[in-house]
């Protein structure tokens, strides 16, 4: 178990006298935005509440429509801890625990599509949807050397832009593009392997040296303890993995 919560971190991590949880709507893998009951649910809800629960301090949803929001409002105080993928392009910012899950990122193609493994990919006039500053958006525009990206805001727009404009491909987490395949089968299908897999993890504003340390030790125990694989076994997630 994770040690008492030091009254500095406490007081990094809840300045207000609550923690505020940023969260990406936009990945259904992780969060569910109206859990049915109005509230929202997921496997990062359950973990914010637990990181809340151990501080003893109330639970603030505070919810955004795309990751790179989330990593924009880091120097805004927006937030005081933020569930996204650690990505270098954000770590300027952001201080970011090791990851706690990770999701493989592949595509989505059209059935008839000539596109047929990951290797077809990055080619001289291959379109790709992609929700902009998503964690495989800043790997793709680093990796990606012919193969073109077109960025919308958000899962959905970019599977809209994705049908709309007749791209070849749509990146994207493989739980969330299952639901696509599954739902319009056989009109598309996905690619077998992967071209990345994000590291999900837990982030705080820079300058918060000992919440983050904290956040470390927390991650840490929810994986040794089997508190994060009942979650994964609750919440049924789909496509993602407790990190090594």
């Amino acid at each position: 178990m994770t040690s008492p919560v030091p009254d500095q971190a406490r007081r990094e991590f809840a300045p207000t006298g609550k923690l505020r949880a940023g969260i990406n709507f936009s990945n259904l893998v992780l969060v569910n935005k109206d859990g049915g009951d109005g509230a929202p649910r997921g496997v990062v809800i359950e973990v914010a509440r637990e990181l809340a629960r151990r501080m003893g301090v109330p639970l603030e949803i505070v919810g955004f429509e795309s990751p790179g929001a989330v990593a924009d409002a880091a120097t805004t105080d927006a937030w005081d801890v933020a569930f996204i993928a650690a990505d270098p392009a954000r770590a300027t910012h952001i201080e970011f625990t090791p990851a706690y899950v990770t999701i493989e990122a592949t595509y989505l193609v059209r059935s008839a599509s000539p596109i047929r493994t990951q290797a077809d990919i990055d080619r001289d006039g291959v379109r790709i949807s992609v929700s902009d500053k998503s964690a495989y958006d800043l790997f793709l525009t680093r990796s990606l050397k012919h193969a073109h990206l077109v960025r919308s805001d958000g899962t959905e727009n970019s599977f809209m832009r994705f049908v709309s404009d007749g791209l070849d491909a749509m990146a994207g987490l493989r739980g969330m593009l299952l639901d696509y395949a599954e739902g319009d089968a056989p009109q598309y299908r996905l690619l077998d392997g992967s071209f990345t897999s994000a590291q999900q993890a837990i982030g705080t504003p820079r300058g918060r040296g000992a919440a983050a340390s904290y956040l470390r030790e927390f991650v840490q125990d929810m994986k040794q303890s089997g508190f994060l694989a009942q979650v994964l076994r609750t919440q049924k997630a789909r496509g993602l993995s407790i990190a090594p």
